[in-house]
């Protein structure tokens, strides 16, 4: 299981969010760049950069994700208000290896389908819900749409891998999903990443021995920021993908 560490960017600092809320924000780093080396020191061989000023749509933080970019050499990850094509291209040119895109999902569904049709694997699908209700801008939005029914579209339409985050868990460091999690991965082909609520290394051998082998990769973020997880430990334990290996 690949484990990914988490930069998630607001006003161009490292910080978490409870649940997805703005109002609830901790914060953890002024410097992006030097918290992806350390990351990357510590054996990660991806990162998953999140706008939340985009996502939000309160501004942005392109320079930072830049900087993140060009600090490292491993695969970068990169999600957060990402509902144009050129939103998704501005993030390519930025430097970022594969883009996340969640509300095109559910708006421009078109949209998606023609651009997972060009970029193949380098575009991801995430999808974000509280139980079966799918939400959208930030998390902010509400749609009619429901998880599993929006997972067998997107892997329908193309997409290899599906990043899923239980909203609800999200920072709240109770441990992932893994009911909802393994439901997913028996429903579709597509690879998924778990996203949402690790706290301790329990929590990913609780993923690995509960899901099917197509969870193969996991977020974790404000574990690592506050020390209850050990990355290293962590990668040395549950074992990494060589860059560039990355399964798709």
């Amino acid at each position: 299981m690949t484990i990914v560490p988490a930069i998630d960017l607001r006003d161009g600092k490292c910080v978490r969010l409870l649940h997805g809320d703005p109002s609830r924000e901790t914060r953890y780093d002024d410097d992006p760049a030097e918290r992806a080396r350390r990351f990357v020191e510590a054996g990660a061989t991806r990162l998953h950069v999140v706008d939340l000023d985009r996502a939000f749509g309160t501004g942005e933080n392109l320079a930072s994700v830049r900087a993140v970019c060009a600090a490292v050499d491993v695969e970068i990850q990169t999600s957060g208000g990402i509902r144009t094509r050129e939103d998704v291209e501005t993030r390519f040119d930025a430097g970022a290896d594969y883009v996340v895109v969640g509300t095109m999902l559910v708006e421009t569904p078109d949209l998606a389908r023609e651009l997972v049709g060009e970029y193949k694997d380098r575009l991801i699908a995430g999808i974000d819900a509280r139980g079966l209700d799918v939400a959208v801008r930030g998390w902010q939005g509400s749609t009619t749409i429901e998880r599993d029914d929006l997972a067998w579209h997107v892997a329908e339409i193309g997409f290899e891998r599906i990043v899923f985050t239980e909203i609800s868990r999200d920072g709240a460091g109770t441990g992932y999903d893994v009911a909802a999690l393994a439901h997913l991965a028996r429903l579709v082909p597509a690879k998924i990443t778990a996203s949402g609520g690790a706290r301790t290394i329990e929590d990913l051998r609780a993923l690995r021995a509960g899901t099917p082998p197509n969870v193969d990769s996991a977020i974790v973020g404000r574990a690592l920021y506050e020390g209850t997880l050990d990355l290293a430990e962590a990668i040395a334990e549950l074992g990494v993908f060589a860059p560039g290996s990355y399964p798709t």
